[in-house]
């Protein structure tokens, strides 16, 4: 991988994981907003919990060197339920969350473990 590329990769882990790391921390620590949304999707707020916790690890690991293959696939999958809750249960727009499944699609891909 070219230094640019592996430069513009990073940058774009750093900005993922900030974006992540707010939103599972808001999930965690029970923004209002947060707690609505979950009650919307009628799982129960335990599920707000599992949710905030796969994003914020998922945000540590994609800035963790060796393992950011592994944390952007774990977020790409988490916004792939966000997005089938936006079209199914809370309506609304699913740009956001489908803006983060192609960052973190994308830093999957170009992290990708080489054999």
């Amino acid at each position: 991988m070219g230094k640019r590329l592996n430069i513009m990769l990073w940058v774009l882990q750093v900005l993922a994981a900030a974006a992540f790391l707010g939103a599972g921390g808001a999930k965690l620590a029970g923004a209002p907003q947060m707690v609505e949304v979950f009650e919307k999707v009628g799982v129960g707020q335990w599920f707000r919990y599992v949710t905030g916790l796969l994003e914020v690890s998922g945000a540590i690991g994609v800035l963790v060197p060796g393992y950011a293959f592994y944390g952007a696939a774990l977020l790409a999958m988490v916004m792939v339920g966000a997005i089938v809750s936006h079209l199914t249960v809370l309506g609304g727009s699913p740009a956001s969350p489908t803006i983060l499944l192609v960052l973190t699609g994308t830093i999957a891909y170009l992290r990708r473990p080489r054999s």
